[in-house]
């Protein structure tokens, strides 16, 4: 169990995922962009941290072609109840989230969203691909590759120097 998967896929940018009213995005939108991907909760003992440091991120990023991709997930203690748009407004009321929050998805187990079962196969974890809790972040260069990945205990502005760095190679 965990083991990564072998998905066909080799950017990020080959992927629609659905907004958070329904309507299909296909991910080549953000192609020459860094993004930051990140499974998110409302009702997690790390949604704080994680949501505000992901704001500051955006903020002093977002016009140097990076961008956060929000992916609510309630497979964690069910810590993401809300339906799709209770999740925006609170994500961008409560944090001033300006960035994109999509559809709810699942991460792992067979009914994974397929943009996160690539992401898992690109970058395994330290105890294999399953993703262990909410705010698991993948950096994606603008090539649409994963870079990195980083647990949830990881705080967004810990990894600012990579980010930076991505963004100027």
């Amino acid at each position: 169990m965990g083991a990564a998967e072998s998905v066909p896929e080799t950017s990020i940018h080959e992927f629609t995922v659905k907004d958070c009213n329904g309507k299909e995005v296909s991910l080549e939108m953000y192609k020459g962009k860094v993004l930051l991907v990140v499974n998110v909760a409302s009702k997690c003992g790390f949604t704080e941290t994680n949501y505000t440091q992901l704001t500051e991120l955006y903020q002093k990023y977002r016009d140097k072609d990076f961008e956060i991709l929000a992916f609510p997930c309630n497979q964690f203690l069910r810590q993401e109840p809300g339906n799709d748009q209770q999740i925006k407004d609170f994500a961008c009321t409560r944090f001033k989230a300006e960035y994109p929050v999509f559809q709810k998805v699942r991460v792992n187990g067979p009914d994974a969203a397929p943009v996160y079962k690539f992401l898992k196969a690109s970058k395994p974890g330290l105890f294999g691909s399953r993703i262990k809790w909410n705010f698991t972040k993948f950096l994606v260069d603008k090539n649409g590759k994963v870079i990195d990945r980083y647990p949830t205990a990881t705080a967004p502005l810990s990894i600012e120097k990579n980010t930076q760095k991505v963004l100027e190679s």
